[in-house]
Formats: C-alpha cells, sequence, structure tokens
C-alpha cells in the first residue's frame, strides 16, 4: 500500500489532524499548514513539515515522518534532516518537534540507545496507530489513519462506518474527500480488486468518485450529454490526458497513442494513480506495469 501519498493527502485536507494525535496541542494549531520539503547538500526528504504562520512571529515547527515498514537507521535520519532543517531555518522558528507514525512497536527501529535523550523527551513523539483504540471511538480523520492499518477482514465494516460518519459530521466539500480517501485506501490494501469491485463493495457508485464528479461538471460546461457507457469513457480518456499533461508535462505521441487504447476502468485507475506522478517517467512506468 503506498501509505506516504495516502498520508499527504490526509494532511493537506485536514492539517491540524497531526495535532489531534498529541497530548498537547499548540494555542493557533488551526493556523499551521502543511508541506513537504527537500534539504539540500546533502539532499534530505522530509515526509511533512506542518509550519506556523509567519504574521505571528517565530513559532514551533513540527516534522512527521509515516512509517510503515522497519529502518534500523530511521532516527539517524530523522532527526539529522531536522537537525538541518532547523539550522537553515533557525531565524524563522523558535523550536521544533517531531512526530514518528507507526502501524505499530513491532515496526520502530531496534536499537533506540542513541536517541534516548530526544526519544525520553517531550520533543520527539511515537504514535503508534494500532494503540489509539477503537476506530468508533476516535475522532473522524484519525479513524482514516487508523483505517490503513485495520485486516482484511474487519476492513470494509469499518470503511463503511467512516463513510456514513462522514456523511452525517462532514460538510460536503469535506465529505467528497473522505469518500475519496477511503476509497483510496481500501484499493491499496484490497489490490487483487479492481476499484470497481472496491466501490461495490463499499455501496459508493462511480459517480461519487472524483473523476466522474468532474467529467460530469466539465460535461454539463460544455454541454455534453451524459448516461452513455461510450460518452464517460470518451470524456473521463479527455479529463486524464488534460490531467497528465498539466502534471508531466505534453505526452510524447507514443504515449498519447498508448493513454487512448486504456479501458474505462483503467483510466479510473490511472485517474487516481497520476495524483502521485512527479515526472515522464512515473506515467511509462504506470503503463509498463500494465503489460507486466
Amino acid at each position: 500500500m503506498r501509505r506516504d501519498s495516502i498520508f499527504y493527502k490526509l494532511f493537506q485536507q485536514s492539517p491540524t489532524l497531526l495535532f489531534e494525535l498529541l497530548t498537547e496541542r499548540p494555542i493557533n494549531a488551526d493556523s499551521y499548514r502543511f508541506d513537504s520539503v527537500a534539504v539540500k547538500e546533502p539532499k534530505f526528504e522530509i515526509d511533512g513539515v506542518f509550519l506556523p504562520p509567519e504574521n505571528e512571529g517565530a513559532g514551533v515547527v513540527y516534522f512527521c515522518e509515516v512509517q510503515f515498514q522497519k529502518d534500523e537507521q530511521l532516527y539517524e535520519r530523522v532527526f539529522a534532516e531536522s537537525s538541518l532543517y532547523f539550522y537553515r531555518n533557525r531565524a524563522r522558528y523558535s523550536d521544533w518537534q517531531a512526530v514518528i507514525i507507526y502501524p505499530s512497536r513491532s515496526i520502530e527501529q531496534s536499537d533506540i540507545h542513541p536517541h534516548r535523550g530526544f526519544l525520553n523527551s517531550n520533543q520527539v513523539h511515537r504514535v503508534y496507530l494500532d494503540e489509539l483504540g477503537d476506530i468508533r471511538q476516535l475522532p473522524l480523520w484519525v479513524g482514516l489513519m487508523v483505517l490503513t492499518t485495520v485486516e482484511e477482514e474487519l476492513a470494509p465494516q469499518a470503511a463503511k462506518y467512516l463513510l456514513e460518519r462522514s456523511s452525517v459530521e462532514q460538510p460536503k466539500t469535506a465529505n467528497d474527500a473522505i469518500i475519496e480517501l477511503v476509497t483510496t485506501i481500501m484499493v491499496y490494501k484490497f489490490e487483487q480488486l479492481s476499484r470497481r469491485e472496491v466501490e461495490q463493495m463499499l455501496g459508493i457508485t462511480l459517480k461519487e468518485t472524483r473523476v466522474y464528479r468532474e467529467i460530469k461538471e466539465e460535461g454539463r460546461e460544455e454541454g455534453r450529454e451524459e448516461g452513455r457507457e461510450e460518452g464517460r469513457e470518451a470524456e473521463a480518456r479527455s479529463l486524464i490526458l488534460r490531467q497528465l499533461t498539466r502534471r508531466v508535462g505534453e505526452l510524447p505521441q507514443q504515449v498519447r497513442e498508448r493513454t487512448e487504447t486504456l479501458c474505462l476502468e483503467q483510466l479510473e485507475n490511472l485517474g487516481e494513480a497520476l495524483l502521485d506522478f512527479t515526472s515522464m517517467a512515473d506515467l511509462q512506468a504506470w503503463l509498463e506495469a500494465l503489460e507486466a
């Protein structure tokens, strides 16, 4: 499961989610914005950085690392990244804290002794998702994080619960985002199922997903008629090609021709995958994987 991209979307939608995991949240938590940064010389990629509002003077910067695979040098890297970034931006921030999110304690680095000073302080916070409690007792957005760790046999019921709760508690825009996130999590969790099968499992219709909402909206603007499978496929292909061009640049003729041969289900999957693309190589790798 590509959990990095899922948590990136979660934090984008709700930057205050990070602070729901902490015992003490900053007073101005609602004013923080989420970003990802690269620190050069040497180059480090930091999963997530939560930046305090710039109009309130030097504030506390929060670093976040989502770790679902064992890494025996995780803390060496995280503390090096955090310290270097803080050093280069010392004038902007008064302090720093780090939050490391694990699915369970078993994934944590084994040898933590060299980092006991940080880990035993209130500057570094370790969160174990499987210890947060019953998904029904958690804040909705925290429940989405925990859904990534739920066993397959329990996941459909938990996902349906979150969808039902979201439809009651959230405004339409936020509810649409949650529908998309829940569907994406379940597609990654049930890799043997198609996106359509996952949607059927959750009781979600195709017209409720992001790609089809955009198609419908653009179709209305352009006066196109909806309702037929052929029409939806043509419009999906047109939309995906425009999104790909904005994401990775002008498509080579060979790549465009290959994309135009995709069926409706493959287009829907590509519509989700392209959110993680950063270059033409990502698109080409995705297309090659279809033929593997």
